[in-house]
C-alpha cells in the first residue's frame, strides 16, 4: 500500500472540513490531541462569521462532546499572520461572545479549546507542541486558586478545577516537528507538515483523511481552486519572511504606520494579490489599494 498524498490541512479546514461527512476526520485528530475521544455534534457559523470571509477563511468552530460527558466549543484555525498569539485570543472571545445566550448567566458558558495550527516558527521555543491553561497563582503563599465548594455545588462533576472553565490553547508548530513519529499524535503532525499518511499510520480518523482528502479525489474545480491556494501559500510564505522583516524593522525607526506601508509595498512588488495582503495586514483591500496607490504616486 502507498502513502495518500492530502491536500493542505488549512485548505481542508476553510472547504472539505466544513461537510458534515468528514466530520470523523477532525473528530480524530482532535481524540488524539486531546487524549480523549471527541464526537463532533456540530459547526457553529455565526452570522456575523458568514459575512466576514476573512474571519472564517481558515478556521472552523466546533460544537463537540467529549467522552466525560462534557460539551465544549473547539475553534480549529490555521494562519500565517506575524500577530497570531493575538488572532487566538481575538478568536476565542468571538466564540464565548457569539455563544453566549442574553439573558444565560456566564456559567452556562461552555469551555471553548483553541487549537491552533501554525505553519511558521512563531515565538521562541523549542517543541513542537505546546498546551496552555490559566491558573491564578498567590503573589504571597505561592498557592493555586482553587474551586470553592459553593462553586462546585453550581458546576458539573467534570469542571473540578478553575483551569477547566477558562479557554485553553493548543499551538501545533508544525514546520519543527522532525518527522520522528513517537506516536500516534505525530502521525497527525507528520500528515499536517507532509500533506501525506503512510500506510502504517493508525491514529484515529486518519485513514479517513486518507481516503477523503486525497488530491486524486478532488474534483476537476476543486483541483483548480486548490492550485490558487498553494500559489498563494508560496507568495505568502516567501513574502511574510522578507517583507514583515523588512517592514516592520523600517517601521521601528519610521513608526509602525509607515513599517506596514513598506511590508504591503514589498507584498505588491512580489507579486502578491491584493485580497492576500489585505489578510496577512488585517486591513481592508481598499486601505491596501489606497497604500499601493499613493507609494505609485510618490
Amino acid at each position: 500500500m502507498n502513502s495518500k498524498k492530502l491536500v493542505r490541512f488549512d485548505w481542508a479546514i476553510k472547504t472539505l472540513l466544513r461537510n458534515k461527512v468528514n466530520f470523523p476526520i477532525l473528530a480524530g485528530f482532535l481524540s488524539e490531541l486531546l487524549h480523549t475521544d471527541v464526537t463532533i455534534e456540530s459547526l457553529l457559523e455565526s452570522e456575523s462569521n458568514k459575512k466576514d470571509p476573512q474571519d472564517k477563511s481558515n478556521r472552523v468552530d466546533v460544537f463537540a462532546k467529549l467522552a466525560n460527558g462534557e460539551r465544549v466549543i473547539i475553534e480549529v484555525q490555521c494562519e500565517h499572520e506575524w500577530d497570531f498569539l493575538s488572532r487566538m485570543l481575538y478568536g476565542v472571545s468571538k466564540v464565548v461572545v457569539e455563544h453566549l445566550k442574553e439573558g444565560d448567566p456566564y456559567g452556562l458558558i461552555p469551555r471553548v479549546i483553541s487549537v491552533n495550527i501554525v505553519y511558521f516558527d512563531l515565538g521562541h521555543g523549542e517543541d513542537y507542541i505546546y498546551h496552555g491553561m490559566t491558573q491564578f497563582r498567590g503573589i504571597y503563599k505561592d498557592d493555586t486558586l482553587q474551586l470553592g465548594e459553593l462553586e462546585k455545588k453550581h458546576y458539573p462533576d467534570h469542571i473540578d478545577q478553575i483551569a477547566h472553565i477558562l479557554p485553553e490553547y493548543y499551538v501545533l508548530k508544525v514546520d519543527k516537528f522532525d518527522l520522528k513519529v513517537r506516536n500516534t499524535l505525530d502521525e497527525w503532525i507528520y500528515a499536517l507538515q507532509q500533506s501525506e499518511v503512510k500506510p502504517e499510520f493508525r491514529a484515529k480518523g486518519i485513514r479517513q483523511a486518507a481516503n477523503q482528502l486525497g488530491v486524486m479525489n478532488l474534483s476537476e474545480e476543486e483541483r483548480r481552486a486548490y492550485e490558487r491556494h498553494i500559489g498563494d501559500v508560496r507568495i505568502s510564505k516567501s513574502t511574510l519572511e522578507t517583507s514583515f522583516t523588512d517592514g516592520l524593522l523600517q517601521g521601528e525607526a519610521k513608526g509602525r504606520t509607515e513599517g506596514v506601508s513598506i511590508m504591503i509595498r514589498n507584498m505588491h512588488h512580489s507579486g502578491l494579490e491584493i485580497a492576500a495582503i489585505a489578510k496577512i495586514a488585517r486591513l481592508s483591500q481598499q486601505e491596501v489599494e489606497q497604500i499601493i496607490a499613493s507609494a505609485q504616486r510618490v
